[in-house]
């Protein structure tokens, strides 16, 4: 079967996921020269390497027909200690506010390890960047701090809090206050606990009915762990209490009008289209094309993956 290098670069994305300490697929081989179709391991984060662990970093680095590949994976640490060394609260909270973490340090000194210089070296040429929600954010904030190294951007549901302050903003030190007590509060909070595999497929495809049956049950068999009692979704509770920061609007419209490169911007119109029922400010940006998917929630691209595809590739390919 020919699948498409989309496709491909999809599952090495997502293959480091399954190697390695924490494997979600057990028994898989992470030795360099392992086949993953025509790709092989070419380098990986070592077995005993415990500041990897700790920050809780993996990555692996293919060969892919002359092309070098990067497949890292970040935060999958659940404690409810929000101050352990991989936790979501030390690394993916503070590093989307600019906050170099133990985690942002394995990853520039593991790509450094592998293409032999830095990733702030020379000028990259023809990046694509593809981000969805937060990674979607990330994605443009990287474009225009650095305009020339993008050459196509496309966004799925990420860009931050356009259209979300209804209210005048908090002093800061109302928004800690809160903050400290919601992050007590977090730390009594039980996950739910399903008895059955199945009843936590059930609640997968009644939560996102748009999901095919075969990928609704895909997501929640890769989505639950093991606790006493039955399954619980692995899902950090700290993530439900937002930041003490708020969300800069002002900030990141400078960023957005710096990028110069195409944007393709994605929304469902079942989660932005329903938020915004008047539509988006887009002003900022320049060049870009926005896309409302029919029958599509947050996941657009769970939810719609051949629509969402078609117009991906469509757009990378224009003007080529």
């Amino acid at each position: 079967m020919t699948i498409s290098r989309e496709l491909f670069l999809s599952i090495l994305a997502m293959d480091s996921y399954n190697r390695g300490y924490g494997a979600g697929v057990a028994g898989l081989s992470n030795a360099v020269g392992t086949l993953i179709g025509t790709a092989h391991i070419a380098r990986r984060t070592e077995d005993g390497d415990i500041l990897a662990q700790q920050a809780g970093f993996y990555g692996i680095a293919y060969d892919w027909n002359g092309e070098t590949v990067i497949s890292f994976r970040g935060t999958d640490n659940f404690s409810a200690n929000p101050t352990q060394g991989g936790s979501d609260v030390l690394n993916g909270w503070v590093a989307a506010l600019g906050t170099q973490t133990s985690q942002v340090d394995e990853a520039l000194s593991f790509y450094a390890a592998v293409t032999g210089q830095s990733v702030f070296a020379g000028a990259a040429a023809n990046v694509v960047l593809t981000g969805h929600s937060l990674g979607g954010g990330v994605a443009l904030q990287y474009a225009g701090t650095f305009p020339e190294k993008v050459e196509r951007l496309v966004t799925i549901e990420g860009l931050g809090g356009l259209g979300w302050r209804d209210t005048a903003p908090r002093p800061a030190h109302v928004r800690m206050r809160r903050w400290m007590e919601s992050m007590r509060e977090l730390e009594a909070r039980a996950p739910r606990v399903y008895p059955t595999l199945e009843a936590a497929i059930a609640r997968m495809v009644e939560r996102n009915s748009h999901l095919t049956p075969a990928f609704a049950r895909h997501l929640a068999i890769e989505g639950v762990r093991e606790v006493e009692g039955g399954y619980a979704w692995k899902f950090d509770n700290f993530t439900r209490a937002g930041s003490p920061y708020e969300f800069n609007m002002e900030d990141a419209r400078d960023l957005w009008n710096q990028v110069r490169c195409p944007i393709l911007i994605l929304y469902g119109d079942e989660s932005w289209g329903r938020r915004f029922p008047d539509g988006l400010d887009f002003s900022p940006f320049h060049d870009y094309r926005v896309e409302c998917v029919a029958d599509a929630g947050h996941w657009v691209h769970h939810d719609q993956f051949e629509v969402t595809m078609a117009h991906i590739n469509t757009f990378l390919g224009a003007g080529r």
